[in-house]
């Protein structure tokens, strides 16, 4: 790998001070999977605390807590889904423009600018409760900023990583990385449910605290682009690379490209309607909005659920609640790498995230009838549930965003991959936003209803992969026979890990 001293400029502080004159590609790769991968842990971890203190905010009636006004009342559940959704809906909208900021500014800089308002924001959500607040717009307004600084996470954790790996193993690299959110949303349950006996407000403190710090880690240790550290970009040469025998997305030195001096300032990026235009966005991104639809309804709400349903014939805490909802993020842990292993080795990210999707739905509907039996069942079930929900939404985050992120029309630009990530996950989490308020209107009629929301969700979404599918199959069928021939006139056919271009 090529180096150049006149490109050190945007070396972070921290890797100056403990750096070694060995440091070489791998070393700097790992150590952005790691920054990132804490980067984001911390983001998810603060935004599970509502979830886990929904009970004691609005508790059951055949439950002698009082709540806490203004959400102990008939609404209260109304008001709770409102408070998501307000969160949901500044998040999604802020991360269009979080993406196009992301592509212009310093991805090191802007990252931890986001962590640490978030951190503050979310802390005085929770200090409503010592400064004994009991007005809903407090919490709204703490909600809706936070929503904001929140949406500069995952366009510039993606981009960064999209700058350091190419596309070959991506799905795998990009599916043990995104682990980052199950071990955030379990880490954020932990600590939320573990300090709720002293007060709801410590909920909130705590994780605010903790990614204030990782926001700290981020500015110290995080090398956002190669260039920044004295290597060459791995974007436009990667053709070269693999006819070399390379692995553009492996942990391994030979990615060179010859234009040095194009680090955190220099690039130039694309718009938001340019991106549009890239086959395959705008299916993936409407199919994410479904997708997170089903995801974020058991993010917000699954602490909620337990607490309101029969497991083994008796109901369980508050914290218990929030501790056994882990046990979703751990399937989904699982679900996340086994997706991008398997697209990866397919080559088709289409047929993968389809597949998943229609398998959440038989799962979904057995833990709904069958996690009442027992302790036991109902983390099976949940585990299962998990893997298939969360699997898909995992992949088309990261890898398929990656993917497109570079797409050959770019010629190599990456700096798409935070405007592309931001396109298909901001309307993703339109979606996000929508589950959880629904959940809280339809869960006054009752769960099953919220679990038929939930499978049609999860039906639509790998409808709208159908024609990718179609294309993904049509290439696969037709590739042995026309040597490799290629149709400039249908792009949407084209392979999204066709390594050849």
């Amino acid at each position: 790998m090529c180096r150049h001293s006149d490109t050190m400029r945007g070396t972070p502080p921290g890797i100056l001070l403990i750096r070694g004159k060995d440091w070489n590609l791998q070393t700097y790769r790992y150590t952005v999977l790691l920054v990132t991968f804490i980067a984001y842990a911390c983001y998810h971890a603060s935004r599970k605390a509502t979830g886990i203190v929904k009970s004691v905010l609005c508790p059951d009636h055949n439950r002698e807590s009082q709540g806490w006004s203004p959400f102990n009342g008939h609404d209260g559940t109304s008001k709770l889904g409102e408070i998501d959704v307000a969160f949901l809906a500044c998040y999604s909208l802020g991360m269009y423009v979080a993406g196009h900021l992301g592509d212009t500014l310093d991805l090191r800089l802007f990252l931890t600018t986001g962590m640490i308002g978030s951190g503050i924001f979310v802390g005085l959500f929770g200090m409503g409760y010592f400064w004994n607040v009991h007005e809903f717009w407090f919490y709204l307004s703490m909600q809706m900023i936070a929503g904001l600084f929140q949406a500069t996470g995952w366009p510039s954790v993606v981009a960064v990583i999209g700058n350091w790996f190419g596309k070959r193993k991506r799905g795998l690299i990009m599916g043990i990385w995104n682990a980052h959110t199950s071990v955030g949303n379990i880490s954020g349950s932990l600590l939320a449910a573990s300090v709720l006996d002293y007060g709801w407000g410590w909920s909130f403190l705590v994780p605010g605290a903790l990614i204030i710090f990782g926001g700290f880690i981020v500015y110290l240790f995080l090398p956002a682009y190669p260039e920044d550290v004295g290597f060459s970009s791995i974007h436009g040469d990667e053709e070269a690379q693999l006819t070399n025998g390379g692995g553009g997305g492996v942990l391994v030195e030979g990615e060179t490209n010859a234009v040095f001096g194009q680090g955190s300032v220099s690039r130039k990026s694309i718009g938001l309607l340019e991106a549009c235009m890239i086959p395959g966005v705008i299916p993936f991104a409407l199919s994410l909005f479904f997708a997170k639809l089903v995801a974020y309804t058991f993010l917000y709400w699954l602490p909620y659920y337990l607490t309101q349903t029969e497991i083994g014939g008796k109901y369980i805490s508050v914290k218990s609640a929030g501790n056994l909802s882990t046990m979703f993020d751990v399937g989904g842990i699982f679900g996340g790498i086994l997706a991008g292993y398997i697209s990866d080795k397919l080559r088709a990210r289409a047929i993968t995230a389809t597949s998943f999707m229609y398998a959440a739905i038989p799962c979904m509907l057995l833990y709904r009838s069958y996690g009442s039996v027992s302790m036991n069942v109902n983390i099976a079930l949940m585990m299962v549930t998990g893997l298939f929900v969360n699997g898909p939404y995992a992949l088309i985050t990261t890898a398929v965003s990656a993917d497109l992120g570079t797409h050959s029309s770019l010629k190599g630009d990456s700096r798409a991959l935070a405007t592309v990530t931001a396109i298909i996950d901001g309307t993703g989490s339109v979606g996000a936003a929508l589950g959880p308020l629904l959940t809280g209107f339809i869960s006054t009629k009752g769960w099953d209803e919220v679990f038929f929301m939930l499978t049609i969700g999860a039906f639509i979404a790998g409808l709208l992969l159908s024609r990718l599918i179609i294309a993904e199959i049509a290439e696969k069928t037709r590739k042995p026979l026309s040597s490799g021939q290629q149709n400039p006139g249908a792009p949407a056919s084209q392979p999204l890990l066709d390594e050849e271009r």
